[in-house]
């Protein structure tokens, strides 16, 4: 009697083990080569009062939209005391913001927590939501929010 009891307890434990695996949001691992598909228009902005380029996305980008993803890259420090970082595809020197990459190579990283500084060009797999940025001229057009570090 009690083998019995045994299995049907193994049996519920594993029915709720996978049915909770569907609670939490899968990962999808990204490659900086998938978010090169976007295009880019010149436009003047009149807020700014400059020409700013103007993201349109490819449909394989607009399907991470909202998706928890992890990709790996280059940290680029902004202002560490505001927990201001972003993850290149390159490091620093080679950068969108000083070497000849495009603003595809770079991803606007929003801590979940502020608990530990980053170093320039520190080399991590970085996790969170992917929010695609199109308008606001303020904020890179690849945005992770939720981010942590992948351990």
């Amino acid at each position: 009697m009690s083998q019995c009891v045994g299995t049907r307890l193994a049996f519920v434990f594993t029915f709720l083990f996978q049915s909770l695996t569907f609670l939490v949001p899968a990962q999808q691992e990204v490659t900086w080569e998938q978010l090169q598909e976007v295009e880019f228009e010149s436009e003047y902005n009149q807020e700014t009062l400059e020409m700013l380029w103007y993201a349109e996305f490819g449909e394989g980008v607009k399907q991470l939209e909202g998706k928890t993803i992890s990709i790996t890259g280059y940290v680029i420090p902004f202002r560490k005391d505001e927990n201001l970082y972003a993850l290149s595809a390159y490091p620093f020197a080679a950068c969108f913001f000083c070497g000849n990459a495009g603003p595809e190579s770079v991803i606007e990283l929003k801590f979940q927590t502020a608990d530990r500084e980053f170093n320039m060009d520190d080399y991590l797999t970085i996790q969170g939501v992917l929010r695609l940025n199109a308008d606001d001229p303020y904020k890179l057009n690849y945005v992770l929010e939720h981010a942590k570090v992948e351990e």
